[in-house]
């Protein structure tokens, strides 16, 4: 008997687990901050366009940074910041897992937060780099992909190599040089540059935040609320936060525009500059006026495309109709989950009272306390909707009367198009792509990352008959069984090794490799100790310097007092202007004057001033004779 009851335990546990597995991931990436040109290329999709600032970020995206520009993704509590000509892919990104392609550039990674069964791993042309703690990381693929540096100024991280695996600790750097037979170098770290002092403002600028009192540091977006917005008591929801600068009749949901992303389908992208975290985590109330309400600060929050229910029938004119949810309501998604992550994605965000019934809500008889709040709801024809136009621009009028006896759905039934995918770029917008070189250049991973992507192309026809629906797992292997996507040969898996424990004297350098010179380390900053190889090394032999580590293509990002926010390029205000903010130039382009002016210097006190006097007039009594 007992058997019997922990058979039937180990069943339903591996039916809970494999039901788990089919569960969208409850974290996502947030492009937060660009600075010249940024282009995006979404899963699944050949072209690039302009980065969609508040599109949320995922498996199988790429960004590129163009030569001058810097970008700042967040993800969780981690904030990556991209320098100028940077190529970046993010080859798998779920609860527990983050692993980046980089290409080419230059990536900061700043993480507040790293569990015991959190993965998070950088692969480059020469190595993989994966972290261990908390810290600071930066790691500069060089143009040629001849070398890859790996700075640690804070934490610890394992760096894996075709031969042989080591620990890199806080305050050290090393050069790895070469892909096939790679030479291993440490070095000391040099003084911060540009981007690292950038990387650092931001870092404390987000240390004084109002909002980490009432929001979880794991809550994509939440840095942007003290800027945009204020935090007031209420006596029915406590704490709630309400945006600056709205114009007249505004409400959530009504300023952005729907986008299709996989694996939740019809996506909300807000046009705001702090529109990130409102309208994908928590509740909206109406309390006089629309406040925003986030769920428990320590629930680590799920993402949710978009907190709303939906609206059909005639009282939309046979559109697409929404408004926001409120507190204390359950979000049903549209897409498949398991009931662990209902659970989840709605008592993360909210306080649910009954907890049983959150699996079993049906939409249709829910007093919603939203849908009679001065305009809520907002209505789009469906060609608008699909389409990614600005919603406000395309609105349909709703009349009151009408939504009293409107039915809820479950979803927007309207079948994704090209254009639901990828937003058309702005007038004169500059579209930057990485070389075909770097594109197809091969990087080295320790982890192996699921497999690229279904085409949407080849997932528009299925989509089309699902009635808005994203497409289940079942449905994405039949896909990928009748037409296979291209394996990814961009990815070399190393076999494991076990990390050095200790450093050797001297560094371990192949024949025919060229260590890389440095200058010496500044008196604060700690000479790096010497990197241990898992296997002997093999003789030394006299070769020729290696250039130094280029930098300034890639370090390019302005610099702006400490006392003042960054500007956000293509970030419309939040009267809803589209004019962009203009950007200073980086500090290393201001023009600075070869010659200084001399310095007047005045008298150090009053008997000077008196002989100074005197010497005039016997001056000038000369000059008269």
């Amino acid at each position: 008997m007992r058997f019997a009851n922990r058979f039937i335990w180990m069943m339903a546990a591996s039916a809970c687990l494999l039901a788990a597995q089919d569960d969208p991931p409850g974290r996502v990436a947030r492009l937060s901050y660009t600075y010249g040109s940024v282009s995006f290329q979404p899963a699944g999709v050949d072209d690039w366009f302009q980065a969609d600032f508040n599109r949320p970020l995922t498996t199988g995206d790429h960004v590129f940074v163009d030569p001058g520009g810097t970008a700042e993704l967040q993800i969780g509590s981690g904030v990556l910041l991209l320098g100028g000509k940077t190529t970046m892919d993010i080859l798998n990104l779920d609860d527990s897992s983050v692993q980046l392609r980089l290409s080419e550039g230059t990536l900061l990674i700043r993480v507040r937060s790293l569990g015991d069964q959190d993965s998070f791993e950088v692969d480059t042309p020469n190595l993989s780099f994966s972290l261990l703690r908390t810290g600071d990381y930066r790691i500069n693929v060089q143009p040629d992909s001849s070398s890859t540096f790996v700075t640690v100024r804070g934490g610890e991280g394992e760096l894996n190599g075709p031969d042989q695996a080591f620990t890199v600790h806080a305050g050290e750097e090393v050069q790895v040089a070469g892909a096939d037979q790679p030479s291993y170098q440490s070095v000391a770290i040099p003084p911060p540059d540009t981007l690292d002092r950038f990387s650092a403002q931001r870092a404390q600028g987000e240390d004084q935040l109002q909002s980490a009192r009432y929001c979880s540091r794991e809550m994509v977006g939440y840095q942007d609320l003290d800027r945009y917005g204020s935090w007031r008591n209420t006596p029915d929801y406590g704490m709630v936060w309400a945006p600056n600068g709205t114009p007249g009749g505004w409400a959530p949901y009504h300023f952005g525009h729907w986008l299709w992303v996989d694996p939740w389908g019809w996506t909300w992208v807000d046009d705001a500059p702090w529109g990130f975290a409102p309208f994908h985590y928590g509740r909206w109330a109406y309390v006089g006026y629309w406040a925003w309400v986030p769920g428990p600060v320590a629930e680590r929050p799920v993402y949710a495309p978009a907190l709303v229910a939906w609206v059909g029938g005639e009282a939309v004119g046979g559109g697409v109709g929404w408004f926001a949810l409120g507190p204390r309501e359950v979000y049903v998604p549209s897409y498949h989950t398991s009931p662990t992550y209902l659970t989840r994605v709605n008592v993360s965000n909210t306080v649910i009272v009954n907890k049983v019934n959150i699996t079993n809500v049906n939409i249709t008889n829910v007093n919603y306390v939203n849908r009679a709040a001065p305009g809520a709801v907002m209505a789009v024809q469906r060609e608008a909707f699909a389409s990614a136009k600005p919603v406000q621009s395309a609105a349909v009028v709703v009349r009151p009367e009408a939504l009293r006896s409107a039915t809820v759905v479950a979803t927007a039934s309207v079948a994704p198009t090209r254009a639901s995918v990828v937003r058309t770029a702005s007038p004169g917008a500059t579209v930057v792509r990485p070389a075909a070189a770097v594109e197809a250049r091969p990087v080295i991973a320790k982890k192996t990352p699921p497999p690229p992507p279904v085409p949407f192309a080849q997932r528009q026809t299925a989509l089309a008959g699902n009635a808005g629906r994203p497409l289940d797992k079942n449905q994405v292997q039949q896909l990928r069984q009748a037409q296979p996507p291209p394996a990814r040969p961009l990815v070399r898996q190393v076999e494991a090794h076990a990390p050095a424990p200790q450093a050797p004297a001297s560094p371990a350098v192949r024949p025919g490799a060229l260590p890389t010179p440095r200058s010496a380390a500044p008196a604060s900053t700690p000479a790096a100790p010497q990197v241990q190889s898992s296997k002997p090394a093999p003789q030394t032999m006299e070769t020729t310097p290696a250039p130094q580590r280029v930098a300034p293509a890639t370090q390019t990002a302005p610099e702006h007092p400490k006392e003042a926010a960054p500007p956000v390029e293509r970030m419309p205000p939040p009267a809803r202007s589209t004019t962009p903010t203009a950007a200073p130039a980086p500090a290393a382009q201001r023009p600075t004057s070869s010659t200084p002016a001399p310095a007047k210097t005045a008298p150090k006190d009053d008997k000077q001033k008196k002989d100074a006097k005197k010497d005039e007039k016997k001056d000038e009594k000369k000059d008269k004779q």
